[in-house]
């Protein structure tokens, strides 16, 4: 049996992971890149990256293949970097090839100064 720690391990060793101040860098080189924010609505309501999409977790099987086709560059945070490594793992069995999740999450892009909307 698998505990919760072994099954982010599990997602988080077949996944890229990028970081906060990855992520600055990849949006000022690559404007086709989508930032896609997988946390719950009352999260994405105190604040959130600009110009993020916005899919909440529970949400993302069913309404991603509408909104980002499968070959954008596309980096998923959520709040510290669990729920996007799930994200991230479901999307590259979905056939998404260029996907990666940030590590650190939100609290990591405000704690490395990355902007916030409200």
């Amino acid at each position: 049996m698998k505990s919760a720690a072994d099954l982010i391990a599990d997602a988080k060793a077949r996944i890229r992971q990028v970081t906060a101040a990855d992520t600055m860098r990849m949006r000022e080189t690559t404007p086709s890149l989508v930032v896609l924010d997988c946390r719950e609505p009352n999260e994405w309501n105190l604040g959130r990256i600009p110009g993020a999409m916005f899919i909440p977790r529970g949400m993302l099987e069913t309404s991603i293949e509408a909104a980002v086709p499968r070959d954008r560059p596309l980096v998923i945070y959520c709040a510290s970097g669990n729920r996007s490594a799930f994200a991230a793992d479901t999307l590259q069995q979905m056939g998404y090839t260029n996907v990666a999740s940030m590590s650190g999450g939100f609290r990591g892009w405000v704690d490395a100064g990355g902007d916030v909307e409200d």
